[in-house]
């Protein structure tokens, strides 16, 4: 069953805006978790095991594998809006999840680069991986949200949910 008040949205796909599964977001997330954990590790062990750096290590791993997303939020009466910084991805790299009160931008991208230099290969490989979470101002309508992409530069536009109004009652006496 469908859950409702959240969606995905690749992109490219303009039309379709699917509900999002919680457990894939959770899983890309704990995916992304373990891939830090482990660099860390590695990155402990190389150090000499030195105690204290934990946090150091942490957040030096983390920048090895994550790309930074920096963001700008707007907010008007009526909408939301969005621009995230991902040069380099493209509309098949990027996820981007809408729930009413947050955003979250998931991206991977594999790039290889070989270069021959006489008898010699030379490979390099790199992944990049994005993800950024954004606590949104208000509450938006999440299936009527727009999405473009161009020259790395995502711009996500969502309407905000109308505001309750109080609305009074008038009784009638029947004496």
């Amino acid at each position: 069953m469908p859950e409702t008040g959240t969606v995905t949205k690749r992109i490219e796909d303009t039309a379709a805006i699917k509900p999002v599964k919680p457990e894939n977001l959770a899983e890309k997330v704990n995916s992304i978790f373990e891939s830090i954990a482990r660099r860390a590790f590695e990155i402990f062990e190389g150090g000499n095991r030195g105690f204290g750096h934990d946090l150091e290590n942490w957040f030096k791993a983390e920048s090895e594998l994550l790309h930074p997303v920096h963001v700008n939020v707007t907010e008007t009466d009526e909408t939301v809006g969005v621009i995230a910084e991902v040069p380099g991805f493209t509309e098949k790299n990027l996820e981007v999840s809408i729930e009413p009160r947050r955003l979250t931008i998931t991206g991977k991208r594999e790039t290889r680069k070989d270069e021959k230099k006489g008898k010699t290969v030379y490979t390099e490989a790199c992944s990049d991986q994005i993800l950024r979470i954004v606590e949104l101002p208000s509450e938006v309508e999440t299936e009527k949200a727009t999405t473009t992409l161009k020259h790395g530069v995502l711009e996500i536009t969502v309407p905000k949910v109308a505001k309750a109004r109080n609305i009074a009652i008038q009784t009638r006496s029947t004496a």
